[in-house]
């Protein structure tokens, strides 16, 4: 039998010793989420002045990272995200962060046939009697990327939860170049923000659409929390999870008895999803535990998968809509903001599913930072990143109201989106549709 141990007291490392090994030039990987790793990164931020052109990617990180803070040049590390964090947001806007424009899915296919990585560095849990480290809340990607590396550097994170898998959930000391350890702050945790009165009206109009058994895929964001909890607090029954991110309104429906998962059509009994991040009790609840599964992002998110799923909700916010049925998502104007992440993927793998259905949802107005309000449905795009085309749009969601753009031509788009923006807009989005000869006379009442 191997003796993972002396094996493992081999690989050990400080994370000084461990971070020695980048190079001016390399392509460096942080991973996703909790998963980074704090310890290297302190470690290589203090080799600074002997390294250029150090390239770092990363994933929803939620700092603060010091590679990029310690170098506002950006000439010894040039950091970049897949989906950024609103720490990563903050580094955008100081010029500190470029995003990587992906769709989840192909995340780790882009690594597999395209990337490099010359060192893979993340958080995982402690290894096992059998020489496995957990790679934990960011299993969803993490194995494709260490296995692309040249050099794979763990960090063990001993508050990380050990969350089970169908595969690629786990990496083996025999796949590990080094190992550090070190103390490490509990885990970030991420509560759910409160509920104003639009969220909850938006909530509202949704839950007549999903039915006993639905499965639910919940977003990023404030407003399919909302929907997750008021989810928790009604009468319905045995809903099933598959999504890219579990957070706590999975938790909050496991707690009320509605999140089951006995009804799913496909892996009925377990919870699916791909990265993990809120707070204590999702961490302690995720930990072991038989009823939730990570997999990998590239089958989770894979369109035919979520198609398997009868009754598949997919609830997604957004940033604004314009008259066409263009979703933004991740930018406003030039300003970036998140990133596509899995919207698409859900967009298109709910639409597909029988009795499924995929809700983009938003607040019809917003107030910038000036005080000044603005319609989030807009006439036309001005320099807004496109996240879902209009080809692909399906029910949006604001306060005044539920959509179907499905099979609508441009003037009957534009209708039914004037019909659910704010009351104070509508007369000036009519007259905007009117010279983009998407409107019909006939249509103002």
């Amino acid at each position: 039998m191997m003796n993972y141990q002396q094996e493992y007291r081999d690989k050990l490392r400080t994370p000084e010793e461990a971070v020695k090994i980048v190079k001016s030039g390399d392509w460096i990987d942080y991973t996703t989420v909790v998963c980074f790793p704090t310890l290297l990164d302190a470690a290589l931020a203090k080799r600074r002045d002997e390294l250029q052109d150090v390239k770092i990617r990363g994933n929803l990180c939620f700092g603060p990272i010091q590679t990029v803070e310690c170098d506002p040049s950006r000439e010894h590390f040039m950091y970049n995200s897949w989906h950024c964090s609103s720490y990563e947001r903050s580094l955008c806007d100081r010029g500190l962060c470029n995003y990587i424009p992906m769709i989840f899915r192909n995340v780790v296919p882009y690594y597999r046939h395209f990337l490099t990585v010359n060192v893979a560095m993340m958080c995982v849990t402690p290894m096992d009697k059998h020489g496995f480290f957990n790679l934990s809340c960011g299993a969803g990607i993490a194995k494709g990327i260490l296995d692309k590396a040249d050099v794979v550097i763990l960090e063990v994170n001993e508050h990380l939860p050990r969350i089970l898998g169908g595969f690629d959930e786990s990496i083996h000391i025999s796949e590990v170049d080094y190992i550090v350890e070190g103390e490490h702050q509990p885990l970030p945790e991420f509560p759910i923000d409160p509920a104003t009165e639009e969220d909850i009206k938006i909530a509202e109009l949704i839950l007549p659409y999903i039915v006993d058994g639905a499965t639910i895929q919940l977003g990023i964001g404030s407003m399919p929390n909302v929907v997750g909890h008021m989810l928790a607090e009604s009468d319905l029954k045995d809903l099933g999870m598959h999504t890219e991110l579990c957070g706590d309104a999975y938790y909050e429906l496991h707690q009320a008895g509605k999140l089951t998962n006995k009804k799913k059509t496909a892996q009925p009994g377990k919870g699916v999803t791909g990265i993990v991040f809120g707070t204590k009790p999702l961490y302690e609840w995720v930990d072991q535990n038989p009823g939730v599964v990570v997999e990998p992002l590239e089958y989770v998110n894979a369109a035919e998968t979520i198609a398997r799923q009868e009754n598949m909700v997919s609830i997604n916010n957004c940033i604004a809509v314009d008259l066409y049925g263009q979703v933004s998502s991740e930018s406003s104007g030039f300003r970036h903001i998140s990133g596509t992440g899995g919207q698409l993927d859900y967009l298109t793998g709910a639409s597909m599913s029988k009795g499924g259905k995929a809700f983009v949802c938003m607040t019809s107005t917003f107030t910038d930072k000036k005080g000044t309000r603005h319609s989030r449905i807009v006439p036309y795009f001005q320099g807004d990143i496109i996240t879902n085309p209009r080809s692909q749009g399906y029910f949006i969601v604001t306060e005044f109201g539920v959509v179907n753009l499905v099979g609508r031509s441009t003037w009957e788009r534009a209708e039914l989106l004037i019909s659910i923006a704010h009351p104070d807009y509508r007369d000036e989005l009519i007259k905007n549709a009117e010279k983009q000869k998407i409107w019909r006379r006939s249509n103002k009442r």
